[in-house]
This record gives structure tokens, C-alpha cells and sequence, in this order.
């Protein structure tokens, strides 16, 4: 396990972050979508605000197959993310870029869904100077660490990790109960 308060974290460090279950409330075998079904969770505003501090970048990597399955439109999800981000800023934290896989699993040509890196090399597209060795993906899925270690990241599960079978511990750097309680052990260091 890596011991997060002794990491020396600087603004040369990008982190990303899973949407739904990381950042706002997760419906099992559903979706969110609109904004009156988004939710943050408990400590999320003030943990984003800590962080954009310590971070050069915050990037949020995110699979929504709702729109593959006609359950929403591409514009629902970007006014959720639109909404998201006014809330986020007007709480004091940054987020960089929000990166959203909406195909259906057999449609993903591209591989853009976790665990596949699609988004991952994406961002490296957009903003170049993003150093994997120095990234950290944080997620509340197996998907999520899959996908930060094939790019060399860092990975924290954060919620339940009886999510997780013992095959899958090795994915995993570190544990947080939460968001909150990530950005309060990064600031510690």
C-alpha cells in the first residue's frame, strides 16, 4: 500500500476522478439523467476545493452508456456537466476536463470505456504535459483501477472495498472511505 500523506505531490500532478459514486450519488443498474437526480456527495465540494489547490490538473473520466441506451441525450449529459462544474467553481475547486465514454460496451470502437485508456490518452492529446508516473485515478470500481494502472497511475478505491474480490486487491494503491477523506489525507503531506 502507498502511504498517500508521505507522496510529494506538487502542481506537476494530474488527477482523475471517476464520476458517479466518486463525485455524486451512484444509482446501481441506473443512471443519472437529469440534474434534479445529481447529487454530490457528503464533503465532494470542499474536497474538490482542497484539491485544486494541490493538483495541476483535475480531469474527470466518466462512463455513461445511458446515452448509447437511449436513456438520455449527449446534450442531457452536458447540462448535468454544465451544472456540475457552476457548482464545483462557485464552491472554489477546478476541474480541468470532463471526458465521457457513452458508448455501448459492443459499440467502443475507440476503447474509450474504463477500463479501457481511450480517455486517458485523450487527455494527454489535450493537455500534453500530463505525466501518468505522476497521476492519480481515483474510482470506486475495479474498471476504474484497471484503467489507471495500464496508463502507470496511481489508483485509490474510495467507498466500499467489499466491492473488490481478493484477485483485485493488487490494482489497488491505496484505500479512502471517501473523496473527502482523500483530499484530507493529501493535504496532510
Amino acid at each position: 500500500m502507498v502511504h498517500l500523506s508521505k507522496l510529494k505531490i506538487d502542481k506537476t500532478w494530474t488527477l482523475f476522478l471517476d464520476r458517479d459514486g466518486v463525485i455524486n450519488l451512484h444509482y446501481p443498474n441506473d443512471y443519472v439523467k437529469h440534474w434534479d437526480e445529481f447529487f454530490f456527495l457528503e464533503g465532494v465540494l470542499d474536497a474538490l476545493k482542497k484539491l485544486s489547490g494541490v493538483f495541476k490538473r483535475i480531469i474527470i473520466v466518466t462512463n455513461q452508456q445511458g446515452v448509447g441506451k437511449g436513456l438520455m441525450t449527449g446534450n442531457d449529459l452536458q447540462f448535468i456537466h454544465d451544472e456540475m462544474l457552476k457548482e464545483v467553481r462557485k464552491y472554489g475547486g477546478r476541474i480541468h476536463a470532463i471526458y465521457s465514454a457513452t458508448e455501448l460496451v459492443a459499440n467502443d470502437s475507440k476503447n474509450m470505456r474504463k477500463p479501457a485508456t481511450g480517455m486517458a490518452k485523450q487527455a494527454k492529446k489535450d493537455f500534453p504535459e500530463i505525466d501518468f508516473a505522476k497521476s492519480i485515478m481515483v474510482g470506486d470500481s475495479v474498471t476504474d483501477m484497471q484503467f489507471g494502472k495500464a496508463e502507470g497511475m496511481l489508483t485509490v478505491f474510495v467507498g466500499d472495498v467489499a466491492k473488490l474480490q481478493p484477485a483485485h486487491e493488487k490494482l489497488v494503491d491505496a484505500y479512502c472511505e471517501s473523496l473527502g477523506d482523500f483530499a484530507a489525507t493529501i493535504a496532510r503531506q
